[in-house]
C-alpha cells in the first residue's frame, strides 16, 4: 500500500541530488541525507517529508559555503560515533571529518556494519585513521608536511583502548582488526588526542543536536556566509 502510494514520488532522485551537495559542499546535511537513504527501497509519507524539510534548509541557506585560510595549513581530523542510534537495527552511526586550513574537505556519517555492545569500541576511530592516512600520504605527495598528525575523539575511554593493549575481560568481544589503530599510534604515523565535545564538529553528523550546537559546528568547519 505505501509502495503504491509513493509510486510518483520522485524520493529516489531527490535524495540522490541531496547526497550529491553533501558529498561537494554541505556536510551539515551528511546526518539528514543518511537517514533518508535508509528507506530508499521502501519510503513513506514521513520519509519525504524529511527529504522536503531538507530541500527547505538547502534553499534557506544556499548563501552558505566551504571557506579556508582562516586556520593553519595542516590537517585535523575529528571523530565520533552514537551509541546504537538505529532503532531498528540497534546500530551505531559513525562520523569523521577532515579539516585543512581551517575547513572542512572530507567528511562521512555512516550506520556501521556491526552492532556495538558500548561507546569503548573504538569502530569509528578506525574507519577515520584509514581515511587519515589516505589523505596524509595524498598531500605529503603533493609535497605537503607537517610536525605531526592529529585525530580528534571526545571518548576517553576508546582513546584508552587504542593506546593500550593490555587484554581485559570485559573488551574480549571486540573485533581483532579495530585494533588495527593501535599499530599506527605505536608507529607514530598519527596521535590520538581527546577533545571535549563541544568542540568535537564531527558531532552534527551523528544526531539530532541544539540550534547552537550545529551553529558552533558550522562555525568550526568553516561552513559560512562569505563576508563581503
Amino acid at each position: 500500500m505505501r509502495k503504491k502510494k509513493m509510486k510518483d514520488i520522485p524520493y529516489s532522485s531527490a535524495v540522490g541530488s541531496l547526497m550529491y551537495a553533501m558529498i561537494c559542499t554541505r556536510p551539515d546535511i551528511a546526518y539528514d541525507v543518511g537517514m533518508v537513504s535508509r528507506f530508499l527501497s521502501n519510503p513513506g509519507k514521513v520519509h519525504w517529508e524529511a527529504v522536503k524539510w531538507i530541500l527547505r534548509y538547502l534553499r534557506a541557506t544556499t548563501n552558505k559555503c566551504l571557506c579556508f585560510g582562516k586556520g593553519k595549513p595542516e590537517l585535523i581530523w575529528y571523530t565520533d560515533a552514537d551509541m546504537a542510534g538505529d532503532t531498528d537495527l540497534r546500530k551505531s552511526t559513525s562520523r569523521y571529518v577532515t579539516t585543512f586550513s581551517g575547513g572542512a574537505i572530507s567528511w562521512q556519517s555512516k550506520l556501521q556494519k556491526c552492532v556495538a555492545l558500548s561507546t569503548t569500541e573504538n569502530i569509528t576511530a578506525t574507519e577515520a585513521c584509514k581515511e587519515m592516512l589516505w589523505v596524509k600520504n595524498f598531500l605529503q605527495e603533493l609535497g605537503h608536511k607537517q610536525e605531526k598528525y592529529v585525530l580528534k575523539c571526545d571518548n576517553q575511554s576508546a582513546i584508552h583502548l587504542a593506546k593500550n593493549s593490555e587484554y581485559h575481560y570485559r573488551k574480549k568481544h571486540i573485533d581483532v582488526r579495530y585494533h588495527w589503530i593501535r599499530d599506527v599510534l605505536e608507529e607514530k604515523q598519527l596521535e590520538l588526542e581527546k577533545v571535549h565535545t563541544d568542540y568535537n564538529w564531527s558531532d552534527m553528523m551523528t544526531k539530532v543536536i541544539p540550534t547552537k550546537k550545529f551553529e558552533d559546528c558550522c562555525q568550526g568547519l568553516s561552513l559560512l556566509v562569505p563576508s563581503n
